[in-house]
């Protein structure tokens, strides 16, 4: 693990450190195909891979299918992780499954994403608060394959919301979070994430930013499926 004062986002402030982080790729989607979907076959909605998206802070991704979905909604965007899907499709001997499977906004690399669960934190100079897992479902066992659901526990990615405009592109960038917290956070996630526990699901909340003070964000109940 290595951080560094961030040189591209916070020159002038040293109170930031940042990790470089690899944006992958990113996928929208116009309509739902699983959620709302319960004892209804899914929906016809594909997840369409694009260069870059609009965030729009409080409401969502523009054109994505949980924009303006509802106020202070929990995944406005959501982050997965390269490394766990390529375990993913290793250990379930599952090599055709695609990212967009997932149904996750961003697929980024180079991060455990279940360290800003609960943090404030700046990526491609777009500012958001992780809320919660997004926790797999038993849509995973059809769109991912069979055992999908149970070996993603603890490990289905990231719902945030978004607190500021902002253009994101495919592109390795800082991800910037206070210097006091940096050391908490590992660079690289592990293979094979922990199934954790529901304690260490919710942690106490900490917002990383320039010059941060400990603040509260209460988390809610998770939505099991996107």
């Amino acid at each position: 693990m290595i951080w560094a004062p961030c040189r591209c986002c916070s020159a002038n402030d040293p109170m930031n450190t940042a990790l470089e982080i690899r944006l992958e790729r990113i996928f929208i989607s116009p309509g739902h195909r699983f959620f709302g979907h319960h004892g209804q076959p899914p929906g016809q909605n594909p997840m369409i891979e694009v260069n870059q998206i609009e965030c729009v802070a409080g409401r969502g991704i523009r054109g994505d299918r949980f924009f303006d979905f509802k106020e202070n909604y929990k995944g406005q965007i959501t982050f997965f992780c390269v490394e766990v899907f390529e375990a993913l499709r290793r250990e379930l001997n599952l090599p055709q499954v695609q990212p967009s499977a997932t149904r996750r906004n961003l697929l980024v690399a180079g991060m455990d994403l279940n360290e800003l669960i609960g943090a404030e934190f700046e990526f491609h100079g777009v500012r958001f608060t992780g809320v919660e897992e997004c926790k797999p479902c038993y849509w995973m066992n059809s769109a991912l394959g069979p055992g999908a659901e149970d070996w993603l526990q603890g490990r289905g990615g990231l719902r945030a919301r978004i607190l500021t405009d902002g253009i994101l592109r495919c592109a390795t960038c800082c991800l910037m979070v206070d210097s006091r917290e940096a050391s908490r956070i590992e660079h690289r996630p592990r293979s094979h994430p922990p199934l954790t526990s529901q304690a260490s699901r919710r942690p106490s909340p900490r917002k990383f930013s320039a010059n941060s003070a400990v603040t509260k964000n209460p988390p809610g109940k998770p939505i099991n499926h996107q």
